[in-house]
């Protein structure tokens, strides 16, 4: 099915005569295009895309599936989406609640000639599980994130600085094949690893570090995640038992992992492992989240979700510790849920590597 046939049947209950797509992302999921700046209005008899002069050349080549109409001063969006509403006699329209500003919200609620009603959860329900087609690209981006990460490790050395690895991660990414970043990396080292969203700074990379890189890229408009913990030089004791814990962790989650467990039950194979060796303390985010067309999407690995995972659905696996001032180390893999497992496809080795 496609992407806006499984929208079109979100109109076949009756709950809503229409979707009001205003999100980047979702408005890339339905037309399976990216197009920067728009809105989209699905309909039971018709689909509309609106976009200004800066796109509608690309709109109207690659949007297939829907009538294009441009938007200038003298037709905003809000005219064009209610010649949407006339033209299908439109009474209520489903939207993305959380994708528009108190602002945006009461804009549209004052101009549009219809009755908006909350429909981000729904509107966001199919994302949950990748088509194959998907996952395939999917697949794509990874290779382009672990083929990276495997050049990294032949530019890595003392003295340069975290923000010069961040460069040189970021240049192998686009000349790898990527089309964007799915986030700014973090790039940390030494006591800077203790830091789960650390900021690349100045910091002078030295012996004796581990260095965390979190990085990912976009290609056709899907995300890959990974991170990785090296060494420079040598490890302490101290160390390799940690890195060793989280890898053990994250060993036990992949083993528990699939269609159908609870995202707290995943979550627990890699908790329970990393507490039972006496750092549960230091452990303080979930061990996984969806990603896609976004880099952190529904449902998640966590403690809070006790809802079944479903079959597609593409999950990070990323349990870490860290010890405040002095470091820390996360390992994390994307996986996709099969019925009877998980297919890891991030294939960049886990095995404590020192440089």
């Amino acid at each position: 099915m496609k992407n806006l046939e499984k929208y079109h049947s979100l109109l076949e209950t009756g709950e809503v005569d229409a979707l009001l797509l205003t999100s980047e992302h979702n408005r890339l999921y339905a037309a399976q295009y990216n197009v920067a700046e728009g809105v989209a209005v699905i309909g039971k008899t018709g689909s509309y895309y609106f976009t200004d002069s800066r796109y509608i050349e690309a709109a109207e080549k690659n949007l297939s599936g829907f009538t294009v109409r441009m938007t200038d001063r003298e037709h905003p969006y809000t005219d064009r989406i209610n010649e949407a509403i006339a033209e299908q006699t439109i009474k209520v329209m489903g939207f993305e609640e959380d994708a528009l500003t108190y602002g945006e919200y009461m804009h549209y609620n004052e101009k549009l000639t219809v009755v908006l009603k909350p429909y981000g959860e729904k509107i966001g329900s199919f994302r949950a599980s990748k088509e194959p087609w998907e996952l395939e690209l999917m697949r794509k981006a990874q290779e382009i994130t672990d083929k990276t990460f495997t050049e990294l490790q032949s530019v890595i050395h003392a003295g340069m600085t975290e923000k010069e690895l961040a460069a040189e991660l970021i240049y192998r990414l686009y000349k790898n094949g990527a089309d964007g970043l799915s986030f700014d990396p973090i790039v940390v080292s030494g006591p800077n690893t203790s830091l789960p969203h650390g900021v690349p700074g100045e910091r002078e990379l030295q012996y004796g570090d581990f260095i965390t890189m979190d990085f990912g890229c976009i290609y056709k408009g899907y995300c890959s995640d990974m991170t990785r913990t090296v060494a420079l030089g040598f490890v302490t004791e101290e160390m390799d038992k940690v890195y060793h814990t989280v890898l053990a962790a994250q060993m036990a989650a992949l083993a528990v992992t699939k269609a159908g467990a609870t995202g707290r039950q995943i979550d627990a194979a890699a908790r329970d492992a990393i507490a039972d060796a006496g750092y549960g303390d230091y452990f303080g985010h979930g061990y996984g989240h969806s990603l896609g067309i976004e880099i952190h999407e529904s449902p998640n690995l966590n403690p809070s979700n006790d809802k079944p995972m479903p079959l597609g659905a593409v999950c990070s696996a990323e349990p870490g510790i860290y010890l405040p001032g002095k470091f820390g180390v996360r390992i994390e893999d994307v996986t996709i849920l099969t019925e009877n497992g998980c297919e890891n496809i991030t294939k960049s080795p886990k095995n404590l590597i020192i440089l």
